[in-house]
C-alpha cells in the first residue's frame, strides 16, 4: 500500500510514520518533502515564504510521479502543501487552479491519507517561535481538502487521534480491513 501521514507541523507525522514502518515491514519511508528540498540545495526563509511552500508541493508531486514503488510510506503529501499554500498570507498570490490538474493525477497515486489533525489539548505544542496561527490555518484548511474534498481528489482518507499507540494500532487495525476488502 501506499500510504501519506499528513497532518501540520508538530503533530506527530514523522513519529506515526516511524512507528508504521516498524510494523510494515517491506514500507520504504519518504521523508517530508521539507527536508528533502533542503537537502536538494533550497534555501528556506523564516518565515517560510509562499516559494518555499511551492518548492515543496513541487517535490511532494514529484515523488509520486517518479517513484511507483508498491509499498511507500511518505511524510506529508501534496494536501500538506495545499493546505499551507491556502492558509500563507500571500495566499492569494498562488493559483490553485492552475496546480489541480498534477495534483489530482498524483493522488491517484496513493492508496490512503492518514489525517492527523491538531487534537484539543494541543499533543505537541509549537516551540516558541513557530508561527501557531498558520499552524492552526494550515490545519483548517487541511481538514477541509482531506474530508470535504472541494478539488475532487477522490482519496480514501482516515483521520486518528489520540496517544502515540493508540493511533499506530488503529492505523494498522484500518489497514488490516482496507486489505481484506
Amino acid at each position: 500500500m501506499r500510504i501519506a501521514v499528513s497532518g501540520s507541523h508538530r503533530c506527530g507525522k514523522s513519529t506515526l510514520v516511524a512507528d508504521l514502518a516498524e510494523a510494515l515491514q517491506g514500507h520504504r519511508v519518504i521523508e517530508e518533502p521539507y527536508r528533502l528540498t533542503e537537502e536538494e540545495g533550497h534555501a528556506f526563509a523564516d518565515p517560510p515564504s509562499l516559494e518555499d511552500f511551492v518548492a515543496q508541493l513541487r517535490r511532494s508531486l514529484a515523488i509520486l510521479e517518479e517513484d511507483r514503488s508498491a509499498d511507500l510510506l511518505l511524510d506529508r503529501c501534496p494536501a500538506d502543501l495545499l493546505a499551507y499554500l491556502l492558509a500563507h498570507e500571500e495566499a492569494e498570490a498562488f493559483d490553485v487552479e492552475e496546480w489541480l490538474p498534477r495534483v489530482r493525477s498524483a493522488f491517484r497515486g496513493l492508496d490512503v491519507v492518514v489525517h492527523l489533525p491538531i487534537e484539543q489539548p494541543d499533543r505537541i505544542p509549537p516551540a516558541s517561535g513557530e508561527d501557531a496561527v498558520l499552524r492552526s490555518a494550515a490545519d483548517h484548511k487541511l481538514a477541509w481538502i482531506l474530508l470535504d474534498d472541494p478539488f475532487d481528489l477522490q482519496i480514501e482518507v482516515v483521520t486518528v487521534e489520540g496517544s502515540r499507540r493508540s493511533r499506530a494500532k488503529y492505523v494498522l487495525d484500518y489497514l488490516g480491513c482496507a486489505r481484506r476488502r
